[in-house]
């Protein structure tokens, strides 16, 4: 599909509260928020929420694929490994998900699939990371 061809729909805006230091929150106006720290120490990093992120939303596609393969996860879990370029900026390099599953009925071919599926097509988290996607922003000075 041609990228002209694509239908383009916007998300919820998320609003980014400084609230000190290197802490942030952010989240949905009206929605639930989350603490952020640029230095680790009292929240997750921006780059770990990053990691979470993309471990999250593959995790919520396997949990579906997984239901509609009639074999429903019962728990599951993922654990992160990724390492960074070492040049300003220091993006993603490469991440390694980890996938722990409890999920009666299914074989580690099905839960693989699962996953693969998830991590290739589905994730829009994961998908986003490839696709130059176009950031722009706006500055609004409050004296």
């Amino acid at each position: 599909m041609s990228k002209s061809s694509r239908e383009i729909i916007g998300h919820t805006p998320i609003d980014v509260q400084w609230i000190g230091g290197a802490n942030f929150e952010a989240g949905r106006t009206d929605g639930p928020k989350i603490r952020i720290d640029g230095d680790a120490q009292a929240a997750p990093s921006p780059f770990d929420v990053l990691l979470a992120s993309i471990a999250t939303c593959a995790s919520v596609d396997v949990v579906t694929i997984l239901e509609k393969q009639r074999t429903p996860a019962r728990a599951l879990s993922v654990r992160v490994e990724a390492t960074r370029v070492e040049s300003v900026p220091r993006r993603l390099a490469s991440a390694i998900l980890h996938f722990s599953i409890s999920a009666p009925g299914t074989t580690v071919e099905k839960a693989t699939r699962a996953i693969e599926l998830s991590v290739t097509k589905y994730c829009s988290v994961r998908s986003s990371l490839l696709a130059e996607a176009s950031v722009s922003w706006t500055v609004k000075l409050d004296t």
